[in-house]
């Protein structure tokens, strides 16, 4: 009879599917983060070793299991031999993980959702609580996080994003859901740790090496194949006393993302009789006595559009990925480690866009009933006086860039005590790679529209124009240059991280194990960006100044193709995009946009703004723990109970330079500038700190044979996200006619909190096969609040639009009198108080205007709790020795605070974003040389987020996309597979209080992939 090994993960595959191995790790062993007991697992390790040796001497014809059927054995192995609740994906064959990206991978498990960005897994949800909540660890291991968001606001997120690490390079992932206190705490949604390979567990030469290419259906134009490549390669040496490891990967991908956006004016209340008014008549935007059709009424909320457009953008993404491993054993009791790991992901985005701005005038529009009535069409009649049909050019280009050096040292020491010393020093960084900063957006426009109108009655919202007479809006010689924005951003995080943690195992008695340490961490992040913009929105120079071979056309019912709503006739059918760099290049040589710009101050000869804004946080952390292990008998069965206690004790220093105010001025209508001294900057700082203690319990019987029940109770932490810890006062530039707004962090603020229970049954009933149902439930405090606004007024700064000039145009103009016509009146009889730059009038605050109101918004934590709690169904199933086999999962999440969409926005609310059901369905063969596989993924509609002050929500559309893969391994190793992602191409869509309210569509686009790897 053949004895069956099953080898995963970092298993060895050198001699190919059916050859005997005198060795056999189990599977237990991917259980071992470089924190936890790592005696217990040598031990596992040395028996499993020595039953492998005997059953291959016993055998001579043994099967070897790899692939598939291997990576679900070992992934099964981790969740039934884990302590609380763990979920886990292990590769295939060494360089060889289930899917390309990794949280790709991590969406096949129960509970896991993932955030894409340009169609490309990102992020990951897990039980509802988005990335922000999920700690990532590289090998055991915090690892720090850049992003430079839009560019012009302070870097938040302390998430990982998946895309800046190579798939080739992992072993196994593993998603713990409960607490423990040898874990670093962080997540409490998951603690997320990436395994690499490490050369002593698998002694002997072994490597990978593959290549591909890919091809990927969402570009626009002509579509490349693009290359990948990637490697891996260990040995051992010294009678396995020293080992090496070498990984590396390089990936060039060419991408589009077209999507339809539109920001709203949302929440009103209808429009209500003049004895019973709703209140939210005479707002900015509102329909109330306008050309309306089944007119929102008094208890109706409602959000009218405030621009549309179409975006069409091109990707070019760089990314190359490192890791060398060091591992010498010099005596059996002693394993040191050194390992360097190195990615680096260039991004290079160019969007071209279309679109049309509402002054919220002679509008026409169309509702649905209510209670939340759905925009049905919303346009807008200029009249004698036409608008402008945008064309903006942007271009985007950020280099991320990671690097992590560790050392650990593993005494096994007598007496069962072994200690583990364990260090790292990592960064990551993000900045710019273009001479103009992070990102630049120059804006074009033709003069000439009549009328403007957006039908949201189709998956893909119609934007579509009349002319005035004698004006084409799509013609190239008409065109002018307008407004434009030169962003620059950077981003560092470092974090360097020292533990020593101990493990006592006693031969006999009640104790299992004792783990104990203590964990130092010093995380340093800052943040520094500014911006230069000139706000020629009325237009600059003349149409004669854009050469007409800058530009090229762009069909829009190409780039939609396939989008309900891209054959209407009426849709903008066709624009022309242009050469940003060539138009910013003309109009600095002309108008010295970025020599001279309105806003912001450049260095010298370049476009690269000078930060005005630099924010440093020093958080550093001291967390001692404990954990002990017992087994015990409940009647004649074995139960386990492991309970740990964890402390961190916290302390945020903050720094922030903050820029001073000097003065405002009147741009354009509704554009109200404060002037910022770039040169007068000092730097304030605040420090603050907390600390919590950690417990967790574990419990887990196997009642019946391969029946495991568990019970756990924890309590977890998630840390506020950079941009609500610094201490700096930020004033937004752009203000409005009855104020300015800023912000202002709160290093004081708490942690996130959860008290998290699960329960749950396994039942494990063949070689890999096992069916599961588990209930967990979690109670959060401490939650982010942004109701902790203050009013103020800046020292000496004034308000234009509220003065005796102003209050003497409106006396004159009489009831006529709206923002333009004020503007020219000031302009007019007072043009001693204006100035022009670069081609705009400026109407200057002067002392006898009112102070400037400004609104101060500071992030507090908030009274306000919430209890999330559901249901994971898993199911993994084998057909018996046919190669067939099924992973069907299924998790539903609930929360108790809900978005009321019937509320207008003035009412504040508290709402849990990120909860939703998931599904997967994974059909799979794998027998003989031959693999295939089929995933479906599906995830329910959700809030995906919720403004304060106004309160405003954005939602997500459900979602779902096939994946499949098939390969083929010929002998020598050799083996050539396809992969294809979201084969059917499908779509998402965002919406607002309502579904027909879209804020973006975009088409999705299959991905394919075809290539051979060689495995010795």
């Amino acid at each position: 009879m053949s004895q069956i090994l099953v080898l995963g993960g970092e298993s060895l595959m050198a001699f190919g599917r059916t050859r005997t191995f005198a060795k056999y790790f189990a599977s237990a062993s991917v259980m071992a983060l470089g924190i936890s007991s790592t005696a217990a697992i040598a031990q596992t390790d040395a028996t499993a070793d020595e039953s492998a040796q005997e059953a291959a001497t016993e055998n001579d014809d043994v099967i070897v299991v790899t692939g598939i059927r291997a990576s679900l054995r070992d992934a099964m192995n981790i969740k039934r031999q884990g302590q609380g609740v763990v979920d886990a994906i292990s590769a295939e064959d060494i360089g060889k993980f289930p899917d390309t990206n990794l949280a790709e991978s991590l969406q096949r498990i129960t509970g896991v959702s993932i955030d894409r960005e340009n169609g490309e897994g990102a992020r990951v949800t897990v039980r509802g609580f988005g990335p922000e909540y999920n700690l990532v660890l590289l090998n055991g291991r915090q690892m720090p996080t850049s992003t430079l968001g839009d560019g012009a606001s302070a870097p938040s997120s302390r998430s990982f994003d998946f895309g800046n690490l190579a798939s080739e390079a992992v072993a196994a992932v593993e998603v713990y859901k409960t607490g423990r206190a040898t874990v670093p705490s962080g997540g409490i949604g998951s603690t997320i740790n990436i395994r690499t390979p490490r050369p002593l567990d698998d002694p002997g030469f072994a490597g990978s090496i593959g290549i591909k290419g890919v091809y990927d259906d969402s570009q626009n134009g002509d579509v490349d194949i693009t290359p990948e490549i990637s490697g891996i390669i260990r040995s051992t040496f010294m009678d396995d006393r020293i080992g090496v490891a070498i990984s590396g990967s390089y990936q060039k991908r060419k991408s589009g993302f077209n999507q339809f956006s539109s920001e709203f004016r949302d929440g009103y209340l209808g429009c209500g009789a003049p004895d019973n008014p709703s209140g939210y008549e005479n707002e900015w935007g509102a329909v109330c006595n306008k050309n309306t059709e089944n007119t929102p009424g008094p208890d109706d909320v409602y959000a009218v559009p405030q621009n549309g457009s179409y975006n069409v953008t091109d990707i070019d993404r760089e990314r190359i990925n490192g890791q060398a491993v060091l591992q010498f054993r010099p005596a059996d009791s002693v394993t040191a480690t050194v390992d360097y790991t190195f990615s680096q992901n260039t991004t290079e985005a160019r969007q071209s866009s279309v679109g049309i701005w509402f002054n919220h005038g002679n509008v026409s529009s169309a509702w649905g009933d209510g209670p939340v009535s759905d925009i049905l069409f919303y346009s807008e009649n200029f009249g004698d006086a036409p608008s402008d049909l945008a064309y903006s050019g942007s271009l985007t280009a950020n280099r991320s860039t990671n690097h992590s050096i560790g050392a650990n040292i593993e005494w096994e020491g007598p007496g069962g005590l072994t200690f583990v010393l364990d260090g790292h020093t990592s960064s990551a960084e993000s900045k710019p790679t273009l001479p103009y900063g992070s990102s630049v957006s120059v804006g074009t426009a033709v003069f000439g529209l009549q009328e403007q109108r957006i039908d949201f009655g189709s998956y893909l919202p119609v934007i579509s124009y009349v002319n005035a007479p004698g004006v084409d809006s799509n013609d190239i010689s008409q065109r002018f240059a307008t407004g434009n924005a030169f962003r620059n951003a950077y981003f560092r995080d470092e974090i360097d991280q020292i533990q020593l943690s101990g493990n006592y195992e006693p031969d006999t008695g009640f104790l299992n194990s004792l783990d104990f340490g203590v964990t130092y961490t010093d995380n340093r992040v800052r943040s520094a960006y500014g911006f230069l913009q000139n706000e020629t929105w009325g237009g600059l120079g003349t149409p004669d100044d854009l050469p007409d071979d800058v530009f090229f056309p762009i069909d829009v019912r190409d780039a939609f193709r396939g989008l309900d709503g891209v054959d209407n006739p009426n849709i903008i059918q066709e624009f022309y995009g242009f050469d940003v760099e060539r138009v910013v290049g003309i109009l600095e040589n002309q108008f010295n946009i970025c020599s001279q710009s309105a806003v912001g101050t450049a260095l010298s000869g370049t476009c690269l703004a000078e930060p005005t804004t630099d924010r440093r946080i020093n958080e550093t952390t001291l967390a001692p723990f404990v954990e002990a292990s017992f087994s015990f008998d409940i009647g004649s069965t074995q139960a386990n109970l492991i309970t740990g206690l964890r402390y961190e004790d916290t302390i945020v220093e903050s720094e922030a330079l903050v820029p001073s105010v000097t003065g405002s001025y009147w741009a354009a209508a509704n554009e109200f500038y404060l002037e910022i001294d770039e040169e007068n900057r000092i730097f304030t700082s605040s420090k603050d700190s907390y600390d919590f203690w950690l417990p967790n319990v574990d419990f887990d019987i196997e009642p019946v044979r391969d029946v495991k029940l568990r019970a756990s109770y924890s309590h977890t932490i998630t840390r506020p996200t950079y941009d609500n810890l610094q201490g700096g006062l930020t004033y937004n530039p752009l203000f409005r006619q009855d104020g300015a707004t800023g912000n202002q962090g709160n290093p004081g603020l708490l942690p996130f909190k959860s008290e998290n229970f699960d329960v749950s049954a396994e039942w494990y009933y063949g070689n890999a096969s096992y069916l599961s149902v588990g209930y967990f439930r979690k109670n959060v405090e401490n939650y982010i609040s942004f109701n902790g606004s203050y009013q103020g007024t800046i020292d000496g700064i004034t308000n234009p639009y509220d003065g005796p000039r102003a209050d003497e145009a409106r006396a004159a103009l009489g009831a006529g009198a709206n923002n333009e016509s004020i503007r020219e009146y000031i302009i007019a009889n007072y043009p001693e108080t204006t100035v022009v730059v670069g081609g705009v009038t400026r109407i200057l605050g002067l002392p006898e205007d009112a102070a400037l109101d400004v609104d101060v918004t500071v992030p507090t934590n908030s009274d306000q709790t919430a209890t999330i709690d559901g249901w994971e169904f898993a199911l993994q199933h084998n057909f018996w020795d046919t190669g067939f086999g099924a992973i069907l999962n299924y998790t539903i999440v609930n929360g108790d605070a809900k978005f009321d969409n019937t509320q207008p926005y003035k009412v504040d609310q508290f709402a849990l974003v990120g909860l939703s059901d998931s599904a997967n369905a994974v059909l799979f063969y794998d027998k003989g040389p031959f693999q295939t596989r089929v995933a479906w993924n599906w995830r329910d509609d959700f809030l995906a987020g919720a403004s304060s002050n106004p309160s405003n929500p954005f939602y997500r559309d459900e979602y779902w996309q096939i994946d499949a893969s098939a390969s083929y391994e010929f002998d020598m190793g050799v083996t050539v597979f396809a992969e294809a992602i979201n084969l059917t191409g499908e779509n998402l869509k965002g919406y607002r209080r309502s579904e027909n309210n879209a804020f973006f569509a975009y088409r999705g686009a299959p991905r394919y992939a075809a290539g051979l790897r060689f495995s010795w």
